[in-house]
């Protein structure tokens, strides 16, 4: 039923469909927006600073930044920052490793392990739990650290109560199985971790999802006209589309 739901809804996009389909579902009673990427054809990479060196923060100033004929289709922030926004687990942006990988246990969400990579490759896209990650880690052209794991391998964060009165706006990502549908999602309205993955795990139906972040959560979706704003954030992941040169030659 979950699933014919979403069908329904387009979020399980045909290779027809159009880049980076965006849709408002209800699931458990709360609300949501994902947006699903297809890893093998649409353009995805991880941002964090300007060709000054200067962290872009927002969307705005992504969009600013990208080379001309570019568009930034959606965004989304991607993983926990320090207060000057450098990341705080590990961060790879076009084969650069900036932040190395943390598999320290620690305070708040991100040290909540098990922890994870979101690893994109150019053929496909891995959530892998952070341990397996250091031991047997695929090649990342993009790498981004979070936590904690919402979904590990079918199952639900050990650490998750389904009663838990934690509620907050929260996003996060989830990849099929094969790797090649990754689906961006944000609580429209407060919920807790349990409710959050059974999101990924029972609606989306990603074996494996991380979370993102809290309270910034935030969502770059033109296409839905939706564009939020509030603190700067650090690490942001990003859909972009280059328009076609424009022949000026004499006919």
């Amino acid at each position: 039923m979950i699933r014919a739901a979403l069908l329904a809804l387009g979020l399980f996009a045909s290779p027809e469909a159009s880049a980076a389909e965006c849709e408002s579902i209800l699931f458990d009673e709360a609300r949501f927006t994902a947006c699903t990427v297809d890893v093998q054809r649409d353009d995805v990479r991880l941002f964090l600073r300007d060709p000054e060196g200067e962290v872009y923060g927002t969307f705005s100033r992504l969009q600013s930044g990208l080379a001309d004929g570019e568009r930034l289709v959606l965004a989304m922030n991607a993983g926990m920052f320090h207060e000057d926004l450098r990341p705080v687990g590990l961060y790879i942006e076009d084969g650069i490793e900036e932040m190395w990988l943390v598999t320290t246990d620690g305070p708040g969400n991100f040290g909540l392990l098990p922890n994870g990579v979101l690893c994109i490759s150019d053929a496909r896209a891995d959530v892998i739990e952070s341990r397996r990650f250091a031991q047997a880690g695929p090649a990342c052209r993009f790498a981004t650290q979070s936590g904690p794991m919402l979904v590990i391998d079918g199952e639900l964060h050990p650490r998750f109560r389904e009663n838990s009165s934690s509620l907050n706006i929260r996003n996060g990502v989830g990849v099929s199985e094969d790797g090649r549908r990754m689906v961006l999602a944000i609580a429209d309205e407060p919920v807790n971790f349990h409710h959050f993955a059974r999101l990924f795990r029972d609606g989306l139906q990603t074996p494996n999802a991380l979370y993102l972040d809290g309270r910034v959560s935030r969502l770059h979706a033109p296409g839905i006209d939706r564009s939020d704003f509030g603190f700067p954030v650090g690490p942001i992941i990003g859909i972009v589309l280059t328009e076609p040169a424009v022949d000026g030659g004499e006919g």
